[in-house]
This record gives structure tokens, sequence and C-alpha cells, in this order.
């Protein structure tokens, strides 16, 4: 079992740049992909982004490609999504999935992922 658990979420103005953290816990000694998606209140879940085990293979959305980054520190088993030039409508609770079934594909598609943590709010402020 892997538990996730975000954290960094919070109330922001446009423009201003923030850092989510996922802390990887439990079955830490498999590799696994990691992936970031949101949903804001009305939306569907939306991928973001992800990054395959060896950080070999990184995908954005369109919607965020050049304004968030991905990047993780094996050591601390935590990845983190850095997301700068934040907009309104980047307003939602993001989420970070994991998937150790395929470890090697950075997914872009929910259901490739097998666990999920709760979420962290991001509101951006106009």
């Amino acid at each position: 079992q892997v538990q996730l658990v975000e954290s960094g979420g919070g109330l922001v103005q446009a423009g201003d740049s923030l850092t989510l953290s996922c802390a990887v816990s439990g079955r830490t000694d498999r590799p696994y992909t990691m992936g970031w998606f949101r949903q804001a209140p009305g939306k569907e879940r939306e991928f973001v982004g992800s990054i395959n085990s060896r950080g070999t293979a990184i995908n954005y959305s369109d919607s965020v490609k050049g304004r968030f980054a991905i990047s993780k520190d094996n050591a601390k088993n935590t990845v983190y999504l850095q997301m700068n030039s934040l907009k309104p409508e980047d307003t939602a609770v993001y989420y970070c999935a994991v998937d150790i079934d395929r470890p090697w594909v950075a997914h872009v598609v929910g259901n490739d992922y097998d666990c999920w943590g709760l979420g962290t709010q991001v509101t951006v402020s106009p």
C-alpha cells in the first residue's frame, strides 16, 4: 500500500507562484509514476502533469505547459509541482496520484493511477 499526502496549497494572487508537495509513504521500495490532477468546482478532473519513476519522461497539459514544473526528490519520496504565473483559472483542488504497474510511463489518464491523495486547495485571486 502507498499513501499520499499533498501539501502547499493556499490562496495567492494572479501572477504569484506556489509549490505543491506530494509525500509518498508505505511501499516506497517500488518504483512509481506520479501524476498531478486538478478539479475545479463544477468541472471534471483534469490532468496537469506527470513524471515517470526515473524522471526521464515528463508530461504537462497544454494549459500549464511553460508555467508549471514537476520535480522529484527520491531520497525524500516527495514529488513537487512548481506553479508559476498562476491564473484564476488554475483555482482547483490539486491531487497527486501514483501508478506502480507501469512506472516507466508518465501517464496522462487518471484511470492509469492506482492510489490518490486527498487533495490540496489552490485558490488564485484576480
